[in-house]
């Protein structure tokens, strides 16, 4: 079934997004001998692990006591790499249709289309931008190279390039405390601001956060960012009125404004899947929704008791691939085997 024909790409399984979920999609769908593209609007693999906190630890994958979010995704990619799937990235899905009782056809921004009988959602929760804070000017500010740590930042890629950084964060959530955290040690001069003295982040972070404060390790300011300042679009301050009604001016190089983040579900929305408060409904013994041999696993979808683990997205993809194989091999019997057992299996893993 795989091939081009027409101009048409005619696959098994296409999968839209290519986070943790997605990549081990293609492992699970790859041991039952079907093979995925993956459509993503980002540049690269790994969804939010890679562009929002590619360099955070994470702390709940089985197995792993500590991995990052770049670290996790280039272990999956290792694992799906013996499936050689095949990536569209910067790339939209704007049209789903139906063929027949069986195909799908999804046509992407590019005026890609792809065929396939399986289709699975895998976005995340869609889309999703950084909440600016409302600055006028930020734009020229923002940092065009990731790797410099210097400007602004809505997501921290590379640590090193903070190093010996004037740093401004502003935020009170986990992110803003766990970048200040991360970061300090690093730092020529750290600063956090909050507009109350109260946060919403781990109590944790919080008492270390306030414990370095006390140190003169950094500062703490309770108000808020009105302006920053700069020339030739390089950032040189930040000025903060605090709740006490003081305005002070900060030299910094680097602002990190952690506000959240615009979450759009995008065209998925007009596809007449049937939604809960944007999110997917699916059926728990597969994982499929309302529309037959369309399957949503992670973030995106809903069911009674969800919660928005990666390892819950992992058994996702589990169920899903198995449901799958039959619309893929309607005629096939499946066979269910271990990976610990079963060569064919290990021999498909180029482990034996």
């Amino acid at each position: 079934m795989n091939g081009q024909k027409q101009n048409i790409i005619q696959t098994d399984v296409v999968i839209i997004g290519a986070g943790p979920c997605g990549l081990f999609a293609v492992f699970e769908l790859g041991l039952l001998d079907m093979q995925a593209h993956l459509i993503d609007i980002l540049d690269r693999p790994g969804g939010q692990c890679a562009e929002l906190y590619p360099e955070k630890p994470i702390y709940d994958i089985p197995g792993m006591v500590e991995v990052s979010g770049q670290e996790l995704t280039d272990l999956l990619m290792t694992q799906a790499a013996p499936f050689k799937p095949t990536f569209h990235f910067n790339r939209m899905v704007v049209a789903l249709e139906k063929i027949d009782d069986r195909l799908w056809r999804i046509t992407t921004d590019a005026q890609e289309i792809f065929e396939a009988p399986v289709i699975v959602i895998a976005a995340g929760g869609g889309s999703f931008q950084p909440k600016k804070p409302p600055l006028a000017g930020i734009d020229a500010f923002e940092a065009k190279d990731k790797t410099d740590g210097a400007g602004v930042h809505y997501a921290v890629r590379y640590v090193q390039a903070f190093a010996d950084k004037h740093i401004l964060i502003s935020g009170g959530g986990d992110s803003a405390l766990d970048w200040v955290l991360n970061l300090q040690p690093l730092a020529k001069s750290m600063t956090l601001v909050h507009r109350r003295d109260e946060f919403r982040a781990a109590p944790d972070s919080v008492r270390k956060m306030r414990a370095l404060v006390a140190e003169n390790k950094m500062t703490l300011h309770i108000g808020q960012v009105a302006d920053l300042k700069g020339e030739a679009n390089v950032l040189k301050q930040a000025v903060i009125k605090t709740k006490a009604g003081e305005t002070k001016t900060l030299a910094i190089d680097s602002f990190l404004p952690f506000f959240g983040l615009t979450m759009k579900l995008g065209p998925v929305a007009d596809w007449g899947l049937n939604l809960t408060e944007n999110l997917i409904n699916v059926d728990t013994a597969s994982f499929a929704t309302d529309q037959a041999g369309i399957y949503a696993i992670g973030d995106i979808n809903n069911y009674a008791g969800k919660r928005k683990l990666i390892l819950s997205g992992f058994h996702e993809a589990a169920l899903m691939a198995h449901d799958a194989f039959s619309r893929v091999y309607p005629d096939k019997k499946l066979i269910f085997q271990y990976t610990t057992s079963s060569t064919n299996l290990q021999k498909k893993l180029g482990v034996k």
